[in-house]
Protein backbone atom coordinates (compact mmCIF):
# COMPACT_ATOMS: atom_id res chain seq x y z
CA UNK A 1 0.00 0.00 0.00
CA UNK A 2 2.92 2.31 0.54
CA UNK A 3 4.57 1.94 -2.49
CA UNK A 4 0.86 2.88 -3.96
CA UNK A 5 1.12 5.57 -2.38
CA UNK A 6 4.58 6.96 -2.99
CA UNK A 7 4.30 6.29 -6.79
CA UNK A 8 0.83 8.09 -6.96
CA UNK A 9 2.60 10.93 -5.54
CA UNK A 10 5.35 11.05 -7.32
CA UNK A 11 2.83 10.91 -10.64
CA UNK A 12 1.28 13.78 -9.30
CA UNK A 13 4.33 16.11 -8.72
CA UNK A 14 6.56 14.66 -11.74
CA UNK A 15 7.32 18.30 -12.72
CA UNK A 16 8.43 19.69 -9.17
CA UNK A 17 11.55 21.55 -10.25
CA UNK A 18 10.93 22.15 -13.08
CA UNK A 19 10.48 26.09 -14.60
CA UNK A 20 7.85 26.57 -17.67
CA UNK A 21 7.10 29.22 -19.77
CA UNK A 22 3.61 29.06 -21.97
CA UNK A 23 3.12 31.72 -24.67
CA UNK A 24 -0.79 32.36 -24.82
CA UNK A 25 -1.02 30.79 -21.54
CA UNK A 26 -4.58 33.05 -20.46
CA UNK A 27 -7.01 31.36 -22.19
CA UNK A 28 -7.37 27.92 -23.94
CA UNK A 29 -5.54 25.37 -23.84
CA UNK A 30 -2.47 27.50 -23.00
CA UNK A 31 -4.59 28.27 -19.90
CA UNK A 32 -5.46 24.94 -18.90
CA UNK A 33 -1.65 23.37 -19.83
CA UNK A 34 -0.66 26.14 -17.11
CA UNK A 35 -2.75 24.82 -14.62
CA UNK A 36 -2.02 21.00 -15.35
CA UNK A 37 1.75 22.23 -15.27
CA UNK A 38 1.40 23.81 -11.68
CA UNK A 39 -0.75 21.03 -10.31
CA UNK A 40 2.20 18.80 -11.34
CA UNK A 41 4.66 20.66 -9.43
CA UNK A 42 6.24 23.13 -12.26
CA UNK A 43 6.50 27.03 -11.49
CA UNK A 44 4.65 28.47 -14.35
CA UNK A 45 5.44 31.85 -16.06
CA UNK A 46 2.26 33.06 -18.33
CA UNK A 47 3.46 34.96 -21.65
CA UNK A 48 0.54 36.66 -23.17
CA UNK A 49 -1.03 39.52 -24.70
CA UNK A 50 -4.27 39.56 -22.72
CA UNK A 51 -3.40 40.50 -19.52
CA UNK A 52 -6.48 40.58 -17.19
CA UNK A 53 -7.14 36.92 -17.79
CA UNK A 54 -3.18 36.08 -17.48
CA UNK A 55 -3.12 37.97 -14.02
CA UNK A 56 -6.53 36.46 -13.30
CA UNK A 57 -5.03 32.25 -14.47
CA UNK A 58 -1.67 33.37 -11.86
CA UNK A 59 -4.61 34.10 -9.26
CA UNK A 60 -6.01 30.70 -9.71
CA UNK A 61 -3.00 29.07 -9.65
CA UNK A 62 -1.26 31.12 -6.65
CA UNK A 63 1.39 33.64 -7.06
CA UNK A 64 3.57 30.72 -5.71
CA UNK A 65 3.36 28.69 -8.44
CA UNK A 66 2.95 31.28 -11.25
CA UNK A 67 3.47 34.77 -12.67
CA UNK A 68 2.57 36.67 -15.59
CA UNK A 69 4.44 38.68 -18.36
CA UNK A 70 3.22 40.94 -21.22
CA UNK A 71 4.59 39.06 -24.39
CA UNK A 72 3.59 39.98 -27.74
CA UNK A 73 5.32 36.57 -29.23
CA UNK A 74 5.66 38.90 -32.68
CA UNK A 75 8.05 40.76 -30.57
CA UNK A 76 11.31 39.67 -30.31
CA UNK A 77 12.19 42.35 -27.22
CA UNK A 78 8.90 40.95 -25.44
CA UNK A 79 10.00 37.41 -25.89
CA UNK A 80 13.17 38.13 -24.73
CA UNK A 81 11.92 39.75 -21.61
CA UNK A 82 9.41 36.81 -20.60
CA UNK A 83 12.70 34.52 -21.03
CA UNK A 84 14.55 36.52 -18.80
CA UNK A 85 11.58 37.12 -16.17
CA UNK A 86 11.55 33.62 -15.85
CA UNK A 87 15.26 33.08 -15.58
CA UNK A 88 15.43 35.96 -12.85
CA UNK A 89 12.47 34.80 -10.86
CA UNK A 90 13.43 30.84 -11.03
CA UNK A 91 16.90 30.64 -11.84
CA UNK A 92 16.09 28.54 -14.85
CA UNK A 93 13.72 27.64 -17.72
CA UNK A 94 13.03 24.13 -18.68
CA UNK A 95 10.06 24.09 -20.81
CA UNK A 96 9.08 26.56 -23.11
CA UNK A 97 5.27 25.84 -24.64
CA UNK A 98 4.74 27.60 -27.74
CA UNK A 99 1.04 27.70 -27.64
CA UNK A 100 0.01 31.17 -28.34
CA UNK A 101 -2.02 31.06 -31.97
CA UNK A 102 -4.65 33.02 -33.34
CA UNK A 103 -7.53 32.73 -35.93
CA UNK A 104 -9.45 34.58 -38.31
CA UNK A 105 -13.15 34.52 -38.76
CA UNK A 106 -14.19 32.17 -41.53
CA UNK A 107 -14.42 34.02 -45.07
CA UNK A 108 -15.66 30.99 -47.48
CA UNK A 109 -13.84 32.36 -50.04
CA UNK A 110 -10.23 33.31 -50.70
CA UNK A 111 -10.70 36.78 -52.27
CA UNK A 112 -12.80 38.10 -49.16
CA UNK A 113 -9.49 37.98 -47.15
CA UNK A 114 -7.08 40.69 -46.87
CA UNK A 115 -3.36 40.23 -46.78
CA UNK A 116 -3.44 42.04 -43.75
CA UNK A 117 -5.15 39.39 -41.36
CA UNK A 118 -3.37 36.44 -43.58
CA UNK A 119 -0.08 38.16 -42.61
CA UNK A 120 -0.79 38.78 -38.87
CA UNK A 121 -1.67 34.96 -38.24
CA UNK A 122 0.99 33.71 -40.26
CA UNK A 123 2.87 36.38 -37.67
CA UNK A 124 1.83 34.74 -34.69
CA UNK A 125 1.31 31.20 -35.86
CA UNK A 126 4.30 30.76 -37.48
CA UNK A 127 6.88 33.54 -36.90
CA UNK A 128 5.75 33.62 -33.41
CA UNK A 129 7.35 30.21 -32.47
CA UNK A 130 10.52 30.66 -34.39
CA UNK A 131 11.11 33.86 -32.48
CA UNK A 132 10.68 32.19 -29.27
CA UNK A 133 13.15 28.64 -30.24
CA UNK A 134 15.69 31.77 -31.72
CA UNK A 135 15.65 34.37 -28.47
CA UNK A 136 15.47 31.60 -26.20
Amino acid sequence: MAATSSFISSLTKRLEGKVALITGGASGIGECTAKVFAHHGAKVVIADIQDDLGHSVCEDIGSSNCSYVHCNVTNEDHIKSAVDKAVATHGKLDIMFNNAGIVDPYKPRIIDNEKSDFDRVLSVNVTGVFLLEVVA
